[in-house]
């Protein structure tokens, strides 16, 4: 009988060691004008605690929605093991859909579809007060994979006051070119000036953020960035790379082996967490 009682005691307990995850809640939008889905991640002592949490906004990539940094990337499975392991902090994390309608993190060229004004004046809102967020700077921080990663760099650097750390992984960092862009742009959108198009590019292209990027703001945010050697998208992040050691914008840089992949991800999910913790923390 006493085994049987510290079996179940140890059983009860691994439970309690576990998150939850849920990854169909939705928030109506004004901006938008329609239901957004969002998934969330809470930390397994955040239904017995009274305390409040950092926040990582975990973006992901096209094709995927909210549910993606669930199934694929096992970020239930992946964030409690690095919390028990004392890794990283207990944290919320809070993953968007920004794959229904339109596709992407960003306002579009033309102003029809304002998807980071949502992000920023809806979304971060809704949820900083619907869970127990810490609202201050230190403890927010932003990440994401392809698509995602495109949207951590820009919300990062048109952001620099509201997030700590930032880790884009193999990220898109937007069209190369202005040309590269025109033609990116029309092909969603066949109204689009090239004014339009013009600053579209200046506003989502991070290499020319990195160098408009002020000298006061160099070091404002934490920057890890990592993309595969294989990844088709290698160019743009070495770019942005070279960019910011020109501007000695401090920054952690990773190129691992591997590709475009859940594979690659699912291994810098632990790294991600590990170095955002460090911004929540004094140090």
């Amino acid at each position: 009988m006493l085994i049987f009682f510290a079996g179940l005691f140890c059983s009860l307990n691994l439970a309690a060691q576990t998150g939850k995850v849920y990854e169909n809640l939705s928030l109506p939008s004004k901006i938008l004008n329609m239901e957004r889905k969002y998934a969330v991640y809470l930390p397994p002592d955040y239904e017995t605690s009274s305390r409040s949490y950092p926040v990582l906004y975990l973006l992901h990539g096209g094709g995927d929605d909210q549910t993606g940094w669930v199934q694929f990337g096992e970020v239930l499975h992946i964030a409690d093991k690095a919390i028990r392991e004392g890794k990283a902090t207990p944290m919320i994390i809070v993953m968007p859909d920004a794959n229904t309608t339109r596709r992407g993190y960003a306002n579009n060229a033309t102003g029809t579809w304002l998807y980071e004004d949502f992000f920023f004046k809806e979304l971060m809102p809704v949820v900083e007060k619907k869970y127990r967020i810490k609202t201050e700077k230190r403890f927010r921080a932003v990440a994401g994979l392809s698509m995602g990663g495109g949207g951590t760099f820009t919300y990062a650097l048109h952001h620099p006051e509201l997030f700590s750390s930032a880790c884009p992984l193999s990220a898109a960092t937007g069209p190369l070119n202005l040309e590269a862009a025109k033609t990116n742009v029309r092909r969603i959108d066949s109204t689009a000036t090239d004014l339009q198009i013009e600053t579209f590019f200046n506003d989502q292209n991070v290499v020319t953020l990195v160098n408009k990027l002020s000298d006061e703001q160099k070091k404002a945010v934490r920057w890890y960035i990592d993309c595969g050697d294989d990844d088709f998208l290698y160019e743009g992040n070495s770019l942005v790379h070279i960019a910011m050691r020109k501007r000695e914008i401090p920054h952690e840089f990773r190129i691992r082996n591997g590709g475009h992949t859940w594979t690659y991800w699912r291994e810098a999910l632990p790294e991600v967490l590990e170095f955002v913790s460090q911004g929540f923390h004094q140090y």
